[in-house]
């Protein structure tokens, strides 16, 4: 079994990045979209919300995929409740996919 215990040292570096690639990048994107979704599950109505495209409003109905938003005086609009970034005057929650 001369050549066994070599193989597993050649393959060491290798998970050693997997393992530090998973606390930098994936543990930290697991986190924030738990919050995300904290956050998505808090939504009520007469909260003042700020959608990722960055339109003003207040819920006015709650559905399971999406939220009516009035954004004017009688102008309602029905958005996809993860399209809802934050509070208004809060700092966001769930940021703008890029564009």
């Amino acid at each position: 079994m001369p050549g066994g215990f070599s193989g597993v040292i050649q393959f060491a570096p290798y998970l050693i990045i997997l393992g530090i690639m998973w606390f930098v990048l994936i543990l930290p994107m697991r986190r924030k979209e738990q919050k995300a979704q904290q956050f998505r599950d808090s939504l009520k109505v007469n909260d003042r919300v700020i959608t990722t495209s960055g339109i003003y409003g207040v819920i006015t109905r709650l559905g399971e995929e999406s939220v009516q938003v009035q954004i004017a005086d009688k102008i309602r609009i029905e958005v996809a409740r993860a399209a809802i970034g934050g509070y208004q005057g809060k700092p966001a929650v769930v940021e703008a996919p890029p564009q």
